[in-house]
């Protein structure tokens, strides 16, 4: 694949001055159009650090991956449940009992065992654009890194550490199975030989039984159940960073961590709940529920409740949505077809244990557990994380299309206009678009909150004397605009990351911070109030979901499917601006209003046109 090419700093800055007009103030636009041309004057410190950038990105392979993993995630010190890590919801189960919760895990894993051969084999048909330079291969990094990686955390900074995917199967490898809050490492394959449904759903028996026996004897002789020191990864990154430190100066608990932190993925055997299966993806409802049966910083964390809800946690830095929904995909099918083709172990005499992960636990650290799980409690307790998932079922993706609109950006317009409808202004946008055309791409930002989508919702809200045709004529320039932004951005051109290597560059070379970094307009520009995302499973049931990056703003998560429009909308209770549900209304109706606004052109231009034939034939 080629390198991802350093856009042309003119280019870049020109563009990042349109990308704020639609959000600030005109006073404040002039004082920023100011700071950027001195910036990129010809000798200046923009010129410098676009020089000293192109002589970094000849010895990368990716000249802003880094930059990027490190400003998105590595540097970050919020906590990964809500903050960072995404959850999935799959369709809904029906187990009669545990057992048949177990024997559906067991199967599950086994599906999960299946895809890894074809992933350690690197036999995964290549990924290939299929729009703009249609058929070009893409990167398949991330699909490598999915069994293979983990997020260390870091006081200051966290590290993400991926092995080398092996071309043959390990002579042993193992999972860690989580329930109750206790934790089993468990070997899959053993002596090359992979375990059979049955030989798992055995083990993943055992798994319960002795984590039960554990917690009624810590009942019996404490009079409390073992802390879970599972919930620590849910605390800030610097807490977690500095108890870890602590708990691996013992051999016993360093041992332990090593066999989380190696293994291939976890499985959360979660308690029966009746609540919204999208949070409990997310964060596991709380210290007195699942929260206690998760490890947020490894890559995959596979959930199954004994309820029938299952899904998805899954560390964001490692990978993005697509390579994580083509897993999911593969999974979901092998359980429709419920395949049992593995090699069965002769015996349960010949299967090794599951290794139970006691810790040794000083005072200290016990306190630093009690803590985490309050906080964790407290931030749940009012219910702060506000998710709305919206069916909208008046059309789906097909509509756009008859319409000679992309269906994405169509969306993204129309989240611009319901956002309008609420708050009066047009905020920082982000939509993730991918750079996979090059070599490690991961994404750069598609930004919707153009001009020419501020113009079509002014007139959409304010505009009762502008005629249909005005209106659609200024949403296809709104939707144009959003279309060859993202454009720029998949192919490497988009702004956000050439803004972030010179950001970078001026700090590793020790200049103080350039006055365009400094001003607030760019501050602003980086607060994204609305943060957006297309993922798209192809199972109805399935969807993705997250929550918002800053306080005051909204996550949205959309799969636009043939004839409806699935969108999980998200939110802080704590923020007096926000409101999920009220969002998805006005989207809802904005959808309703799009659609009537496009069919009444469209009977407009068909009039005209019938008017002019008849004309012509008198």
């Amino acid at each position: 694949l080629p390198k991802l090419p350093v856009p042309p700093l003119r280019d870049t800055l020109t563009k990042y001055l349109d990308s704020i007009r639609a959000t600030v103030t005109d006073k404040q636009y002039e004082k920023t159009q100011e700071i950027v041309k001195e910036f990129g004057s010809p000798g200046g410190l923009g010129e410098f650090l676009q020089k000293k950038l192109l002589e970094h990105a000849e010895m990368q392979d990716n000249w802003v991956y880094q930059f990027w993993l490190d400003d998105m995630y590595m540097k970050v010190r919020l906590a990964l449940p809500i903050n960072s890590n995404p959850g999935m919801v799959f369709p809904k189960q029906n187990f009669n009992d545990q057992n048949e919760q177990l024997r559906y895990a067991a199967r599950f894993i086994s599906g999960i065992l299946d895809y890894k051969v074809i992933i350690d084999s690197h036999l995964l048909p290549i990924d290939r654009a299929r729009s703009r330079e249609k058929g070009q291969p893409l990167c398949m990094e991330q699909y490598y890194r999915l069994f293979t990686s983990y997020r260390y955390p870091g006081v200051g900074k966290d590290c993400l550490v991926t092995s080398q995917a092996q071309q043959q199967v390990h002579e042993n490898e193992h999972i860690i199975v989580v329930y109750r809050g206790q934790l089993f490492a468990l070997d899959v394959v053993c002596n090359s030989i992979r375990l059979s449904d049955d030989n798992i759903y055995s083990q993943l028996k055992r798994c319960v039984r002795m984590a039960q026996e554990e917690i009624d004897n810590h009942l019996r002789n404490y009079g409390n159940k073992p802390l879970p020191v599972g919930i620590m990864t849910s605390a800030s990154r610097d807490v977690w960073a500095a108890v870890r430190r602590t708990m691996a100066e013992n051999p016993t608990n360093q041992s332990y961590m090593a066999e989380i932190e190696s293994c291939m993925f976890v499985v959360c055997l979660d308690d029966k709940s009746d609540v919204s299966m999208a949070n409990q993806m997310i964060h596991g409802l709380g210290s007195q529920f699942n929260s206690v049966n998760r490890w947020f910083e490894k890559t995959m964390q596979f959930i199954i409740a004994e309820d029938g809800a299952c899904g998805l946690c899954y560390e964001h830095s490692a990978a993005e949505g697509i390579a994580v929904v083509q897993l999911i995909e593969h999974l979901l099918a092998y359980m429709f077809l419920q395949r049992r083709k593995l090699t069965r172990m002769q015996s349960m005499c010949d299967l090794v244990p599951p290794r139970h992960l006691k810790w040794e636990i000083s005072n200290d650290v016990m306190e630093k557990i009690k803590i985490a799980a309050n906080e964790l409690d407290r931030f749940l307790s009012i219910n702060n994380l506000d998710l709305y998932v919206l069916r909208y079922e008046g059309y789906g993706k097909e509509f756009p299309k008859s319409q000679n609109m992309s269906p994405d950006a169509y969306i993204q317009i129309a989240l611009q206009l319901a956002h309008y409808k609420i708050h009066q202004k047009l905020v920082s946008t982000y939509e993730s678009a991918s750079i996979r055309r090059y070599r490690e791409g991961r994404v750069d930002n598609i930004r919707a909150c153009s001009v020419e989508a501020l113009r079509w919702c002014e007139a959409m809200v304010h505009g009762d004397k502008i005629d249909a045709g005005t209106k659609i004529s200024l949403l296809r320039n709104a939707v144009k605009k959003q279309t060859d932004i993202m454009v720029q951005a998949i192919l490497g051109y988009g702004i956000d990351n050439h803004m972030l290597g010179l950001r970078q560059i001026a700090e590793d070379t020790n200049i103080p911070t350039p006055k365009i970094f400094a001003d607030v307009t760019y501050k602003q520009s980086n607060h994204f109030a609305l943060s957006t995302s297309q993922v798209v499973p192809t199972t109805m049931d399935a969807f993705m979901c997250y929550g918002p990056v800053v306080p005051d703003g909204y996550g949205a998560c959309y799969n636009p499917h043939t004839s409806s429009i699935l969108v999980c909308l998200s939110s802080f209770r704590e923020s007096s601006t926000t409101d999920s549900r009220t969002f998805a209304m006005a989207l809802a109706q904005t959808f309703d209003e799009m659609k009537q606004l496009c069919l009444a052109a469209s009977s407009s231009v068909t009039s005209s046109s019938s008017l002019v034939s008849a004309a012509n034939q008198k």
